[in-house]
């Protein structure tokens, strides 16, 4: 009788295992930098779209965490330790890990989330210019060398000063997150006076009389190019088909509520992220089309890719933009 009831153990186990494999996640866990660029992710957790999306595709309860960083590599970071599924940042550091990374961990680009400039803004009398910088400057970046607003400086210095001085302003760069750097330059009392911001952190900066712009990266790159982009793992894509269909329908619906309703965006915005502005202040940057677009879109990835590859911090450069996102956004007229 123990042999028969071992057996009969041993084939319901065998017959569950197809069962269990098929099983999907039941968490996703999404990292963050603070900016408005980002908030179509708070729109998704605070409006409970991934549980919505997920329920309508069959799935069982599914619980969302987001964690705020102070950049965009630090999302990479937590990718990379196992501790996150998604993470937000510039090209930069998805396009280093979209490079380093292989098999089920290869991470990919699941959709950009909004285009912005990146705005450098000082508050040092002496610094009108790029040529106006020595080597006692300092500038504040979310982080040096990959973020972002790093590159855009070596693509500045690159256009200033020819491709041999590329690296000119990386001794200048100190990693600061947006909001304390926005404090440092505003105070007026430390080394750093120079900020790579974004939003809402330049218009705050510029509009409290203390700084003054010295260029935005719309004239490097000559036109719009997504600031944030969401990526994420081939594994978390391939083992949870159901659930990423539903990360992907939920950040979707999310940026089309941030368009058709800017005002109930900005108060989800200023809940997560409170600031003495308030939602009116919030909303007006949102409104303001020149400032910022949010679109799943991905623009210029393909400019930032050919240079970092030029630098050589891209080993496997891309073909296409496609290259480095998933299937979802084939179809979108990316760049």
């Amino acid at each position: 009788m123990k042999v028969s009831f071992r057996l009969v153990l041993a084939c319901l186990v065998l017959l569950a295992l197809p069962r269990l494999a098929a099983a999907e996640a039941t968490e996703v866990r999404i990292a963050q930098p603070y900016g408005v660029i980002y908030l179509p992710s708070y729109v998704v957790v605070d409006n409970q779209l991934i549980q919505k999306h997920a329920k309508a595709m069959g799935l069982g309860d599914i619980k969302v965490t987001l964690t705020r960083l102070s950049s965009g590599p630090a999302g990479s970071d937590m990718i990379l330790s196992g501790n996150a599924d998604f993470a937000m940042g510039g090209y930069g550091p998805m396009l280093t890990l979209w490079d380093k990374t292989r098999g089920p961990q290869k991470v990919k680009g699941v959709m950009s989330l909004s285009s912005s400039p990146i705005f450098l803004i000082s508050s040092d009398p002496r610094i009108k210019t790029l040529r106006d910088f020595g080597e006692n400057d300092r500038i504040a970046v979310s982080a040096v060398k990959v973020t972002l607003q790093a590159i855009v400086l070596q693509m500045a210095a690159a256009k200033e000063f020819g491709w041999e001085n590329r690296f000119k302003f990386d001794p200048l760069t100190v990693s600061m997150s947006n909001p304390d750097g926005m404090a440092a330059i505003l105070s007026g009392a430390g080394e750093v006076r120079t900020q790579a911001a974004i939003l809402p952190f330049a218009v705050e900066e510029l509009e409290s009389g203390k700084t003054h712009l010295v260029m935005t990266s719309d004239e490097i790159w000559g036109g719009k190019a997504s600031t944030a982009v969401l990526f994420g793992t081939e594994k978390f894509h391939t083992d949870n088909p159901k659930l990423y269909a539903a990360l992907v329908a939920a950040f979707e619906e999310a940026i089309a509520f941030i368009n058709a309703d800017p005002a109930g965006a900005a108060e989800i915005y200023v809940r997560n992220e409170p600031q003495k502005k308030g939602v009116a202040w919030i909303e007006k940057i949102m409104r303001d089309k020149s400032l910022i677009e949010f679109t799943s879109v991905p623009q210029r990835t393909m400019l930032f890719a050919d240079f970092v590859a030029k630098l050589g911090t891209l080993k496997n450069p891309p073909k296409a933009w496609s290259d480095v996102f998933f299937d979802n956004v084939a179809g979108k007229p990316g760049s």
